[in-house]
This record gives C-alpha cells, structure tokens and sequence, in this order.
C-alpha cells in the first residue's frame, strides 16, 4: 500500500484530534504551527511538507486577507505530485439566521457576519482551486477541556433563555471520525454538515451539565437581560437561529456519530475527566 502522508494545517483543538486517529488509521502526520514547536512545522515553511503530502487537511480560519494556506501555499499545492485529497474545516455559521428552520448540505449559505463572509469566501477560493476540496461545516465544538462542565466549574456558565432558539453542537471525537472516513470515501469537491442529531437550546445543555456534576444550575437569566453583557461574537452567534441537518453527509460517510446528542457527549467527557468507565 502506497504510504498516506497527511498535513494538516493548525495545531488546534480539532486538528490535533484528527491527528490523533489518523495516526491510528496509518497516516504519517505533519502538523503546522505559527509558533516553533518542537516536532511540527513552521507555517512559514511548509513548502517541502506540502510536496510530500497525500491528503491535506486544513482548519486554518480566514482573516480580512483571504484564506492564510491559499494566499501562501496555492502554487506550492498545486504541484503537489502526491496530493490526492484537501479537506476545509469551515462552520455552520456561513448558513445564516434561518428562524429555527432547518438546513443540510445543499442550503444556500447566506452569511451575516463578516466572519461567516470571510467563511463562505475561502470555501468558494477552496472549491475554485485546481485540486477539488471536500468542505466541513462544522457546528458548535466541544469535548474535553472545552465543554459545559468547564464553564460550570469556573462560575461563568450562563443559563440564557430564549425561548425556541436552538444550537446545534459536535463533538471534538465525531470531528475526527468524520473528518477520517471522508479521506478513506471516494469523492471529492463535497459538503459535510457536522453537527449532531439534535439542536437543543443553551439553557438544557446548562442545566444537564449541571446535573451530571451534582450542583445546582446558574439562575436562568432572560435573553433580553443578557445581550448587554455579551461579547460581539456571542452577540452574531445568538442572532441567529437554525437547526442542522445531516443525514446526507452520515449517508455519504456511512456513519453515525459516536456522541448524536449533547448528553452522550457530555457524559463521555465526564468520564473520561473523572477517570470513570462508561456502562
């Protein structure tokens, strides 16, 4: 079997757990950093790690330049001998305010913020490139260390409610899995909605985290009352409203997701903190 060389682009929260299970699947991994880490590459200096690659993977955000791999690195991708696959980690975000309805893969995005904007445009300069890209739209992400129980635990867990506004939320592992069966399906040039199979509002996710730590939620605090106090991302975030859907992108991959709502997400977290064995 020819070797599998994956490069991913960002040492981040997912890109380091896609890392993880690539390794398990037989990748060879190169991760990129904009700082110097031992053991990863210098973004500044990825030409050679591109030239050896066989898939890419890249979850580097877009900023008011455009998208940072594209802007370096297309001439460096394009002659990429190796190269048989690029993957996009986006967001849910570009499919705007839908008041609450439902959207899947073939939605129109309809961005409005402009980082959504800035979203939408690296997918069309991704998908627009000589080596067709497969892009991941990627809802609310949580997992170890980055989860409810975290918020709940420092005090700044807010328990906001309004009514009939829905968040839909992936699980750093099911990131992974998706992200790992896609490069192992044939097909390229697709949409993936990651998002899990129930969109569920912010106050229940409060509340249930809660519970599984045994203390009592925070007060619940009126919409209204709250949005003074928000920072102008959780400002764009709450304004919006729709429920994801995924059935194309669990068809195509022939998955399911390991954590399909926040609760088995949540619990698995849990344990795997408190060192506990799941029944």
């Amino acid at each position: 079997m020819t070797e599998r060389k994956l490069l991913i682009f960002g040492n981040g929260y997912s890109g380091r757990a896609i890392a993880k299970l690539a390794v398990q699947n037989g990748f060879s991994i190169c991760i990129t950093s904009r700082t110097l880490t031992p053991g990863l590459v210098d973004f500044a200096h990825a030409e050679n790690a591109i030239a050896d690659s066989t898939h890419i993977i890249t979850t580097a955000a877009p900023d008011e330049a455009g998208d940072p791999v594209l802007n370096r690195y297309q001439a460096a991708i394009k002659a990429a001998s190796n190269l048989r696959y690029i993957g996009y980690l986006s967001t849910t975000g570009v499919y705007g305010n839908h008041d609450g309805g439902w959207v899947d893969e073939d939605t129109t995005p309809t961005p409005q913020s402009p980082r959504a904007q800035r979203r939408v445009e690296a997918e069309i300069a991704w998908q627009q490139f000589s080596a067709p890209t497969d892009i991941f739209r990627l809802a609310g992400i949580y997992g170890p260390g980055r989860s409810m129980f975290d918020d709940l635990r420092a005090g700044t867990a807010r328990r906001i409610i309004k009514p009939g506004h829905l968040f839909g939320r992936i699980h750093r592992d099911d990131i992974a899995r998706g992200v790992l069966a896609a490069l192992q399906t044939p097909g390229t040039g697709r949409i993936f909605n990651f998002s899990d199979d129930e969109p569920a509002a912010s106050a229940d996710v409060v509340v249930y985290a809660a519970a599984l730590l045994n203390i009592p939620p925070p007060d619940p605090v009126p919409y209204e009352e709250a949005v003074p106090n928000m920072s102008p991302m959780a400002r764009s975030f709450w304004a919006e409203n729709r429920r994801v859907a995924n059935a194309k992108t669990k068809a195509t991959l022939n998955l399911s997701w390991a954590y399909p709502t926040y609760r088995e997400g949540l619990a698995a977290i849990l344990a795997e903190e408190t060192g506990q064995t799941l029944p």
